[in-house]
């Protein structure tokens, strides 16, 4: 994820920075940099970065942070996503996807559903994928897809990921159109290659469109299209996740006072010396507290302030604070 340090466009009127979390739904054929450089042109602000690409040939859901929102990504690095493709049957490709070149001459094959189905039920779970050769993976400090371009031999190691769903949901001649919710650094397209194989049918993945990544859905996306009518017409906020909608699932705390100053300072503190019942803590939290891994911690008016992790006990460190 890149960042840098906002910087003032001549001839834009400089006003608060923006902060929070813009869904880009991201066409085919650019690259998940192309949109961040294009956000950065639309909004006048360098300070952009992405919460994990996506391959150029793959369209849909991109979560950018902006502003202060870039610090956040540390928390979605491992987030789980959502995905809708088509798996074409009768030839692999040496990147896995429709974009690379036949890996052998093209065969027929036209796969029962009840065989797909079954394959896909073998794949759901906690399993072990190797990389595709055409990836960002280093091998030796190198990054794969650069040995793979100039024919070098890729060995990469297999590593864990999860596949929490894997359904078929149509089957025509030799395309699978199908879903998938996985963890964090997941390859669709090595499921895929890997699907091929076990069905002893070559394969690869001929589209892919991201629906969600953590709670991030498409519903919420909007087009660079979008965002360029939203930035000329001032409504720039309304496109935007606020940083206090971030991390649904993490407890609020609010803090006032000397307390807030504390927590500005990263000093730790003991969070039951600030539960009270008009303190902003989530319901059913009392007598649980200790259970809590991350709190987010907002001012009096109710905006994020810092993300504090337990550290032991009931006591708390802000691990992240935003000025």
């Amino acid at each position: 994820m890149a960042t840098e340090s906002a910087a003032a466009t001549p001839g834009v009127a400089v006003g608060p920075e923006p902060a929070g979390v813009l869904l880009i739904d991201k066409p085919a054929g650019i690259t998940s940099h192309d949109v961040v450089a294009a956000v950065r042109r639309i909004l006048h602000i360098r300070q952009v970065g992405h919460f994990g690409t996506l391959d150029p040939f793959a369209t849909g859901v991109l979560p950018l942070s902006i502003g202060k929102a870039t610090r956040l990504a540390q928390f979605y690095l491992k987030s789980r996503k959502a995905y809708r493709g088509t798996i074409r049957f009768g030839f692999a490709t040496d990147t896995y996807d429709a974009t690379g070149a036949a890996a052998a001459e093209p065969v027929e094959c036209h796969p029962q559903a009840r065989d797909v189905e079954r394959v896909f039920a073998e794949f759901t779970g906690r399993i072990k994928q190797t990389p595709p050769p055409f990836s960002a993976k280093r091998v030796k400090g190198v990054r794969a897809y650069k040995l793979a371009r100039r024919h070098e031999a890729v060995e990469l190691e297999p590593v864990e990921v999860e596949i929490y769903a894997l359904e078929l949901l149509a089957l025509d001649g030799p395309e699978a159109q199908f879903a998938v919710e996985c963890s964090g650094g997941t390859y669709v397209r090595s499921l895929a290659h890997d699907v091929g194989r076990k069905l002893g049918c070559p394969a690869h993945l001929a589209s892919l469109r991201r629906t969600a990544v953590a709670e991030f859905t498409e519903s919420r996306a909007v087009t660079l299209a979008d965002l360029e009518r939203a930035a000329a017409e001032g409504a720039t906020a309304n496109v935007l996740i606020p940083l206090e909608a971030l991390l649904p699932d993490c407890p609020a705390l609010v803090v006032r006072g000397r307390e807030e100053q504390d927590v500005r300072h990263g000093r730790s503190f003991e969070l039951a010396q600030a539960l009270r019942a008009d303190r902003g803590l989530g319901p059913g939290m009392a007598g649980h507290a200790p259970a809590i891994t991350l709190l987010k911690v907002m001012n009096g008016e109710r905006r994020l302030i810092a993300i504090a992790r337990r550290v032991a006990g009931n006591v708390y460190h802000p691990d992240l604070v935003l000025a």
